[in-house]
């Protein structure tokens, strides 16, 4: 068996090195594993701050650094690691994709790799993501649908009661379990799942990635598990900006979510989807309005949502630019 895990970093070098810090006794209970970091256009020192923390505490022995001039996302920074590596001599088993802003607890690498190797009609599995002080992460979903974006856009209790089947984000579990899709904060993928639909798609550049990327594996026939044994502390939002508190959901993320749906379930879909999301945000607006109290919300999140929706934009398959780029 051999395992690679890929990392991209975009200005958290010290997120990054404290993840592979981590990695460092896991290493030697997972033979044949390397890891490859992509320092990915950070515009800075970040790409020497990484190295010499590599050098300097002998990880170069499984660890290697490529650096990109510009930022290709989470996709693309991916993707640059993962192609040659498939395309080797000796390709990889499994390609773990492990976020910066991770921290592995003990034999969190090994509860994949062993799970994959017990389930050869798995493709992809996911660990259970939790706090620093171990309070579980929701990590294993279901896939959005209009049901879902509509009860999450009301979040009202009896709606979310008679939808609750197809609520986004179920309960913890702590077995493993069958799911739709994982958080690609740490995920596993067999290589014959890439052989069989891709690399992730660069379309995205970041978000909606991972749900897109399980959705056609599925596809394919290779189902998706949530193994909790598998323990991994996400700083959530780290690497991306994007956390816990309500804050104004970037451009990129929407236009990967109307990419998502035209994708993978067309136009109408698509226009449906939205349809629902728009109708839950304004009823939730009329609901906070009508009982005068001021439940916690996304900054100007229903004018945003109806901006990137496909009464908008229209129906062309969008592909997502860089934050940075201008349109």
């Amino acid at each position: 068996m051999s395992l690679l895990i890929v990392i991209v970093n975009f200005r958290v070098a010290e997120l990054t090195i404290d993840c592979l810090r981590s990695l460092q006794d896991e290493i030697a209970g997972v033979p044949g594993t390397s890891v490859a970091v992509c320092e990915n256009g950070s515009g800075d020192d970040q790409a020497l701050r990484i190295q010499h923390a590599i050098e300097a505490n002998g990880w170069d022995g499984w660890c290697s650094l490529m650096a990109s001039e510009t930022n290709l996302g989470f996709c693309g920074g991916n993707n640059v690691l993962i192609r040659p590596a498939l395309g080797s001599a000796q390709p990889p088993d499994y390609v773990l994709l492990l976020n910066p802003d991770t921290v592995v607890r003990p034999n969190a690498i090994k509860a994949l790799v062993d799970f994959m190797a017990q389930n050869a009609k798995v493709g992809i599995a996911g660990s259970r993501l939790e706090d620093p002080d171990g309070t579980p992460q929701r990590s294993a979903f279901r896939f959005q649908s209009a049901a879902s974006e509509f009860e999450g856009s009301l979040r009202l209790g009896l709606v979310s009661r008679l939808l609750s089947r197809w609520i986004v984000a179920p309960p913890v579990v702590d077995e493993p379990i069958p799911t739709d899709w994982v958080a690609g904060a740490s995920m596993i993928v067999r290589r014959q799942v890439f052989a069989d639909i891709g690399l992730l798609d660069e379309g995205y550049f970041t978000y909606f990635d991972d749900i897109d990327f399980c959705f056609n594996a599925r596809k394919k026939g290779w189902p998706t598990w949530y193994v909790p044994s598998s323990r991994v502390v996400h700083l959530v939002g780290q690497s991306t900006g994007v956390n816990r508190t309500p804050r104004r959901l970037p451009a990129y993320m929407l236009e990967a979510r109307r990419r998502y749906f035209l994708k993978n379930h067309g136009a109408l879909y698509a226009a449906l989807v939205d349809g629902c999301t728009l109708a839950g945000l304004a009823l939730f607006r009329l609901r906070n309005l009508v009982s005068g109290r001021k439940h916690q919300t996304i900054p100007h999140v229903l004018g945003d949502h109806f901006r990137h929706s496909v009464f908008t934009r229209g129906f062309g398959l969008p592909t997502v630019q860089a934050p940075t780029v201008k349109t």
